[in-house]
């Protein structure tokens, strides 16, 4: 009876793993040879689990990458100068925490949003808040804010964010609300957040695709100088694994 009324009470404090294994432990009579303090650390353990993934499945459902990529997929074998010791680097948490930045540079197909996915995935399997979107998509949400009185809230949003990816950056030359908008951005989130941007534009390039010498100098200064850079190159990831596949079915 009492065994019921505590997995009854676990539950009501929304301790529902705690309260499953509690019950499970209660049908092995054989754990009853371990001590009080090991019984109570594998209930709290089984908890701590259950809470850590849910806050992981979250994160990663708020993040809405557009890959579902992992660090433990990236392809290191084909030839693309990708350094993988810095990959792995990445994949913590210490570049997240001195709010710097990644800057994934290369022609199309070569992975550059797979691996920024990758990336962001690690860092929601850490504990951080991650958003991506393609940055003509932001600026689009920005207008609309801007448009319908919910501005500050989305820009309070987009400060908070501990990491936000930004794709296909300077795809198009940049029209002066976009490079104002994205200038406030950066400047909401400097020394406090980190960026990743992915983009087959050389950073040599940038001020061009911005537009405004001054704007683009300020949007630079906050996302370069502290940044992490990948530069891959080679052929298309996706014309590669056609070749492939194709290689496979004539060899059959």
């Amino acid at each position: 009876m009492m065994t019921q009324q505590t997995i009854d009470k676990l539950h009501d404090m929304k301790l529902t793993a705690m309260a499953d294994a509690f019950a499970e432990q209660m049908g092995k009579p054989d754990l009853g040879e371990l001590s009080f303090e090991d019984r109570l650390a594998m209930l709290v353990d089984r908890q701590w689990t259950f809470k850590e993934d849910r806050r992981m499945t979250r994160l990663l459902r708020t993040a809405k990458l557009r890959d579902s990529a992992c660090i433990e997929n990236v392809d290191f074998k084909t030839p693309r100068a990708l350094d993988k010791s810095l990959v792995v680097r990445l994949a913590g948490s210490d570049w997240i925490k001195r709010a710097q930045n990644v800057i994934i540079l290369g022609p199309t197909g070569v992975g550059k949003t797979y691996l920024a996915c990758a990336i962001a995935n690690s860092a929601c399997r850490n504990g951080f808040a991650v958003m991506y979107k393609r940055a003509p998509r932001l600026y689009q949400e920005v207008a609309v804010a801007r448009a319908d009185g919910s501005y500050p809230k989305l820009m309070n949003r987009l400060s908070k964010i501990k990491i936000l990816v930004i794709d296909d950056f300077c795809i198009s030359p940049m029209t002066d609300p976009e490079r104002r908008d994205l200038l406030e951005v950066l400047e909401d989130r400097q020394s406090i957040s980190s960026t990743i941007i992915a983009t087959q534009v050389p950073v040599e390039n940038w001020i061009a695709h911005i537009g405004d010498p001054t704007l683009a100098d300020a949007i630079l200064d906050r996302l370069i100088h502290n940044a992490h850079r990948i530069n891959l190159k080679g052929e298309s990831m996706r014309k590669i694994r056609s070749s492939l596949t194709k290689s496979d079915k004539s060899g059959r």
